[in-house]
């Protein structure tokens, strides 16, 4: 059964700001209904900016019931969840392995990786007894998915683990027609990245500037990704500046 344009719905975490916020707004010009799910409802308010396919749904991530309580009201208000960008996530500054607390770790495990494993569990659940069932999941993996940076061991664990949950919900997810991918995203330029302006770590020791895109080119990645036909996936993608020190770091 195919979706109508004006019909498709999306549920896009840390929509807030930032990566999270440009996107959802790139569905909401196109037409989706949107799902927006972060911690401030009044910054969620400030993205759906009044339009009526936009859905506020306060949530903290991290918290199972607050998960739930998200996808059930949007399960309820739409009758289904077509995709979810599962895109809430944290970082911390460079930070060497023994000099990181406990409580950091887990912080950003927390959110990066329980909290991403919540929504697509609360997704998972829906597409799986929705009909028609099926439904896509995207998660936001990071070029960290794949190299560090220089004093990241909390960051990069929790999105090398991402990959690993993208492949996993992959396969399981076959039988029940549910597709999972990931975005792989460097140096795109938002309010929460604009201190790299003063310049990052480097793997020689080094703090150097580097270059950056437009937002909206991930945007746009994510909108081609949720708008594929149910018998094609991107699974992985990979959108960055074409300049930053990715080919060849480390």
């Amino acid at each position: 059964m195919s979706i109508s344009s004006d019909s498709r719905t999306i549920i896009v975490t840390g929509a807030s700001g930032g990566i999270g916020g440009a996107t959802a707004r790139a569905f909401l010009d196109a037409g989706w209904r949107v799902g927006l799910i972060a911690r401030r409802a009044e910054a969620l308010e400030a993205v759906a900016a009044e339009r009526d396919n936009a859905l506020v749904l306060s949530c903290d991530v991290t918290d199972e019931a607050s998960v739930e309580a998200a996808f059930d009201r949007a399960a309820a208000e739409w009758g289904r969840i077509d995709v979810l960008f599962n895109n809430a996530g944290v970082g911390l500054k460079s930070v060497l392995i023994d000099e990181m607390s406990l409580e950091q770790w887990r912080r950003v495990i927390d959110t990066n990786l329980t909290g991403m494993f919540l929504c697509a569990r609360a997704a998972f659940a829906r597409m799986r007894r929705q009909e028609p069932r099926g439904g896509r999941i995207i998660n936001n993996g990071s070029i960290s998915a794949h190299v560090p940076r220089p004093g990241s061991i909390a960051y990069t664990a929790s999105k090398h683990a991402v990959t690993g949950m993208t492949r996993a919900i992959s396969l399981d997810g076959r039988p029940f027609g549910i597709a999972c991918g990931q975005i792989d995203i460097g140096n795109a330029l938002t309010d929460m990245s604009s201190g790299q302006a003063s310049g990052v770590p480097q793997a020689d020791g080094s703090i150097r500037t580097e270059p950056m895109m437009d937002v909206a080119n991930v945007a746009r990645s994510v909108l081609h990704m949720a708008g594929m036909p149910p018998e094609a996936n991107v699974q992985f993608m990979t959108v960055m500046a074409s300049n930053m020190p990715y080919i060849g770091r480390g």
